[in-house]
């Protein structure tokens, strides 16, 4: 890097790649990794969405990981971010529930409310 404006073009590229991968109009599966989540099950949970996302040609849907969400005891937690920016938090995760999840939430817009953190705080 040399200049200003080799900075300013490296900066550009990098928003445009950035910019592609985001597609505004998809869902996002966020999956709790953290060591308690994957002490609890989350690699096979994640797997879960991955494979059941293939199996219905649903190449829009990103699934993706991150730390820890913070309700260590809930794990394996799944984070359902809508296209709108709404977000469902799926707590005690399964793969069985994963599939439920892609199947009721993602395919027909039906939130799973018994697998929510909400249900499994009391929270009505």
């Amino acid at each position: 890097m040399k200049s200003i404006a080799e900075l300013e073009e490296i900066r550009k590229r990098t928003l445009e790649e950035i910019g592609l991968r985001k597609n505004k109009n998809s869902f996002r599966i966020v999956v709790g990794m953290a060591t308690c989540g994957i002490a609890a099950g989350a690699r096979p949970v994640m797997q879960a969405f991955v494979e059941e996302l293939k199996k219905r040609n649903l190449h829009d849907v990103q699934v993706t990981m991150t730390g820890c969400i913070g309700v260590c005891r809930l794990e394996p937690i799944v984070e359902v971010i809508s296209p709108d920016g709404s977000k469902v938090t799926y707590v005690e995760m399964n793969p069985e529930k994963a599939v439920r999840v892609v199947a009721e939430h993602i395919v027909n817009g039906r939130v799973c409310r018994d697998l929510t953190i909400g249900e499994a705080e009391g929270v009505k």
